[in-house]
């Protein structure tokens, strides 16, 4: 019996999948375990095997189109197997959907005609309205209409940082659109359609939610002004009419209020132009009020040398306060200058980094635990390790080798909290912060303890190097059980972190520095290192935090620890 294969749910958060590549077609045998085809989803292009054997009787969805998860993929069976009522089982509850779409609108229209035998005026209009809603809905054919794709998990918005193609460019299936400045990377978006780009609804540097337009692509010279205005009916061009009356009517109330009070301003200038020239020529009366007429009598300040702050240059007790006697005489200090700000657009990694971190902030209740360790064996250890020309390992390294293994003592830290249940990964992937232009991004060393001190050095470098160049993949920034962020290399000593949810805790690696300490009771100088750990403490109490730091201490103050 013919088997019905259908768009499988290939991640969690997966709604619909597109066929990237067939590699089996109509009539071709296929074994269990084959590939049928490559299917891209909302995080990657993922290879789709065959769970049956036979024969590839039907394909529903082509390459380069698109379906809901559950839709008819794909149909497997004998050879010359006849599948017309599977594929009529289909087809028969679209058309079933499509009467009842069908049964609805005339529902609609009766009680519109109903509606209209009141309001024979309003009728006209509705009527006109509908008549456009419906050719706006309606597609011409060979017209798609593109929208800002889902780039990865927490994706809630896109910015187009550059367009490869421009309106009127032809457009070949495949093609490179656009770049889009996701929330986690800059990434390529290509074309699932060919024809001729009509319309660009996201320009260079703007962003626009998920779903929003953001193309549409057809046959050369279809209007489409219709399908453009009809994705902006959710109130934005209305929005805009309101705003421009708004500021039209606020533009007339200041106009109406800058006249009003036209005279009492030239009066204050005059007046103030009046007290001014009186303090330069030593001339005229001086506006001073009592408590600073006060001070400057106690602090033997003459007036006249004062210049006021207050309104119409009067002056105030923080004007005798502030005042500075000019040096051999000559005239106070006066500020010239402009005030002005620069306005960088936030990226769309900024905005998730300050959404990200401050429900963190607010919502961990968070502690510290510092502890000060001692570097000397360390960097004797590091030393005899490096002096082999083919390894190189950094502090770093080190720590996040301690922490691996510490993590494997304390599963307690290696925890996420759930209103339901706190879940204790079994696994360790520690996540290590990595400074960029635009901000912060938190590669992940997956199997963290499994990995020797040479290849947790050689992974950190290839991922930092992608995430300074922007190559990085989202996959490779998921799954983080605990987050290690290293500041020593700027010279900072000690410094807290902000838990990098849904994390329970974040490691705080200052800088080694070179003091005296003491030692069998004698002073020496010696080399330590500040570490802090911020805890979650819904999941990690003191002791535990405690008791994970002192195990981190012996790994890091004897590293040959790390090898037994």
């Amino acid at each position: 019996m013919a088997e019905v294969i259908n768009m499988p749910r290939l991640s969690d958060t997966m709604e619909e999948g597109t066929v990237a590549t067939w590699l089996k077609k109509v009539g071709d045998s296929v074994k269990e375990g084959d590939i049928l085809a490559e299917i891209e989803t909302d995080k990657a292009t993922m290879e789709f095997e065959s769970f049956y054997e036979g024969t590839l009787l039907h394909i529903g969805i082509k390459e380069g189109e698109t379906a809901k998860v559950d839709s008819l993929l794909a149909i497997i069976g004998k050879k010359d197997e006849d599948i017309s009522d599977l594929i009529d089982g289909k087809s028969s509850d679209k058309k079933n959907k499509e009467n009842d779409s069908k049964e609805q609108k005339s529902t609609d229209k009766k009680e519109d005609k109903k509606k209209s035998s009141d309001k024979e005026t309003e009728n006209d209009s509705n009527k006109s309205d509908e008549s456009a809603n419906s050719e706006k809905t309606e597609l011409p054919d060979g017209v798609e209409v593109i929208t800002m794709p889902r780039l990865s998990d927490t994706m809630t918005e896109g910015t187009v940082a550059s367009w490869l193609k421009k309106e009127g460019d032809k457009v070949e299936e495949g093609d490179i659109l656009a770049e889009i400045e996701t929330d986690k990377a800059t990434m390529e978006f290509e074309s699932f359609y060919s024809g001729t780009l009509l319309k660009i609804g996201v320009g260079e540097g703007e962003s626009a939610s998920v779903d929003a337009l953001l193309a549409i692509i057809g046959p050369k010279g279809i209007d489409v002004s219709g399908i453009a205005e009809n994705f902006k009916k959710s109130g934005k061009s209305s929005n805009k009419k309101e705003s421009a009356s708004e500021d039209k009517k606020e533009e007339k109330e200041t106009s109406d209020t800058d006249s009003k009070k036209e005279p009492p301003s030239a009066k204050a200038s005059e007046d103030k132009g009046k007290s001014e020239s009186s303090q330069t020529t030593n001339e005229g009366r001086i506006f001073a009020s009592p408590l600073a007429k006060k001070l400057a009598e106690e602090k033997g300040i003459n007036l006249r040398q004062v210049r006021g702050s207050g309104e119409n240059g009067r002056i105030v007790k923080s004007d005798i306060e502030n005042y500075q006697p000019a040096a051999g005489g000559g005239q106070a200090y006066i500020p010239v200058g402009t005030e002005s700000f620069e306005e960088v657009k936030n990226s769309q990694m900024r905005k998730t980094i300050a959404k990200r971190l401050a429900e963190s902030k607010f919502t961990a209740p968070e502690y510290y635990l510092t502890v000060e360790l001692d570097m000397d064996h360390a960097i004797a250890a590091r030393e005899s390790i490096n002096a082999d020309p083919d390894v190189k390992i950094s502090f770093n390294d080190m720590v996040i080798k301690a922490c691996a293994m510490a993590l494997r003592k304390h599963p307690q830290v290696n925890s996420q909290w759930t209103p339901e249940a706190t879940r204790i990964a079994k696994h360790i992937h520690i996540g290590v912060a990595v400074a960029v232009d635009e901000g912060l991004l938190v590669p992940v060393l997956k199997f963290a303890d499994q990995m020797t001190f040479s290849q947790i050095g050689a992974q950190v470098k290839e991922l930092a190097g992608k995430a300074r160049n922007k190559k990085i993949t989202p996959q490779e920034m998921e799954g983080s059980t605990f987050t290690v962020s290293n500041l020593g290399m700027f010279g900072i000593t000690e410094f807290t972190s902000i838990i990098n949810q849904p994390n329970s805790a974040i490691l705080s690696v200052g800088a080694i520095v070179q003091k005296p300490v003491v030692k069998n009771g004698q002073i020496a100088v010696g080399n330590t290192m500040t570490v802090t750990l911020a805890c979650d403490h819904r999941t990690v109490d003191g002791a535990t935090g405690a008791k994970f730091l002192q195990t981190l201490r012996q790994y890091i103050e004897n590293p040959v620890t790390m090898f037994v």
